[in-house]
């Protein structure tokens, strides 16, 4: 795979639908524009951004579909290249004879996500946004598409780069000093540089706190339902989805195995886990499905520990339940209640007459927004800034060790440069061309 080649793809979902896109990417794309389209004037002539009716043919030059058609010149262009996108019938298979036309008159069929790779490499989005251009696909809550919007325009490679940038010139002062002493260029103070390294560090440590709320708006927060059998687990889970996706009897034991459901509560996404009942007499595959629970329960954003309120309370209840991110919820509120759970503080509901969910609703996103979300701040890392942010942290930690101990100041740009190539690394940029412009740029005009 090349840039310098043309690539075509159909850019709309599989399926039938009123209309289905084409496009075409790269330096023959109006060429080839040229060859399949037949209307008034050919593509090569066409006024950048202004769509065309036409017809798109075949080699025997018979028509294949009415389509509209639009020449997307560099480099304005979603990839930086010259674009054409071809808008046909949506049907399969017209779809289909469009996208051959196009690789019969010389375009290779486009690997996934090769046009953002292009928009990349031609420098017309950071990796931050090329990456936000899925999640926005992805997104299913207001939140997490508010996150990705923002993304996508550049606010978190803005943040990684102004990071980046004061990293260049720390190290510039550093190394210039190193290389030029003859120039006269003072190495700042000990304390002077260790004061401007805690300040990258700040702001380092302070996106890497937020992979937790990138997972969750990428992935959503884990909700895990568990108790003992016959509580009205699947019964609250049905409640929280609004239909009946799992069967529910007065059976122990019915659920074997942990079912994953996700739901949209109020802006927040939701994945709900139902767990298998726990009890001491299980066996076989009751007893697999239990251990299956207790994993679940280890990587839980929220759990939710649901108990028979009509019942006695199961022996060492009160020894499992506590913590920021456990409620207990008492259902069967709609029966009479068992004296054992009188003085315990925690919501009642009902799963068969929906009383009391609501009011369970918003204590779920009381306890998730206060864990795990800032709906003020949308700018929330993934698991590889993540990554590349540790590496970055670990950096600047041994650099400000070794400024401490008065070490030569190589090593001090030593580890600075590593932090320098991870922060480099979330954006796509990682060169050496703005550090030496950063260590020149302290010479005298002509030296």
């Amino acid at each position: 795979m090349t840039i310098s080649d043309t690539i075509a793809a159909i850019s709309t979902p599989p399926g039938e639908g009123a209309i289905a896109l084409v496009r075409i990417s790269g330096a023959n794309a109006i060429e080839i524009a040229d060859k399949i389209f037949r209307g008034k004037e050919s593509p090569s002539r066409f006024v950048s951004h202004q769509q065309h009716m036409g017809e798109i043919v075949d080699a025997s030059a018979a028509p294949i579909d009415q389509v509209v058609l639009s020449v997307h010149r560099s480099p304005a262009s979603y990839t930086g290249e010259d674009v054409i996108e071809i808008s046909c019938h949506g049907g399969t298979l017209v779809s289909a004879k469009v996208l051959e036309a196009c690789l019969r008159a010389g375009a290779r069929a486009a690997q996934p996500g090769e046009f953002t790779e292009r928009a990349f490499l031609n420098g017309k989005m950071d990796l931050t946004q090329a990456e936000a251009v899925m999640d926005l696909i992805r997104a299913k809550t207001d939140l997490a598409l508010r996150s990705a919007a923002e993304q996508l325009e550049g606010r978190l490679g803005q943040k990684f780069s102004e990071i980046r940038n004061e990293l260049i010139e720390l190290i510039g002062q550093i190394e210039a000093s190193i290389d030029f002493p003859e120039e006269g260029i003072a190495p700042e103070e000990g304390e002077t540089l260790t004061g401007r390294l805690d300040l990258i560090r700040e702001k380092i440590s302070i996106l890497f706190a937020t992979a937790r709320q990138g997972r969750i708006l990428r992935e959503g927060v884990r909700v895990v339902i568990y108790g003992a059998t016959n509580a009205g687990k699947s019964s609250l889970l049905n409640r929280l989805l609004g239909y009946e996706r799992v069967i529910v009897s007065e059976t122990h034991g019915t659920t074997r195995d942990t079912i994953e459901e996700a739901i949209n509560l109020r802006g927040v996404p939701i994945r709900l886990f139902d767990t298998a009942g726990l009890r001491k007499s299980a066996e076989g595959v009751e007893l697999a499905g239990i251990a299956r629970t207790e994993k679940s329960l280890q990587t839980a954003d929220l759990l939710l520990h649901i108990a028979d309120r009509s019942a006695p309370m199961p022996p060492h209840f009160e020894e499992r339940v506590g913590g920021p991110n456990e409620i207990v919820v008492l259902n069967k509120s709609d029966l009479p209640a068992h004296p054992d759970w009188t003085d315990l503080a925690a919501p009642r509901i009902s799963c068969r007459t929906g009383e009391g969910v609501s009011q369970l609703e918003e204590e779920i996103l009381k306890r998730v927004s206060k864990e795990n979300l800032r709906p003020e701040s949308t700018v929330a890392i993934n698991m590889r800034h993540r990554d590349c942010l540790r590496r970055a942290l670990d950096a600047c930690d041994r650099a400000r060790a070794a400024l401490q101990s008065g070490v030569s100041p190589e090593y001090i740009a030593i580890d600075l440069n590593e932090a320098l190539g991870a922060v480099g690394e979330v954006i796509g940029a990682v060169d050496m061309e703005q550090i030496l412009d950063s260590i020149f740029g302290q010479f005298c005009i002509g030296k």
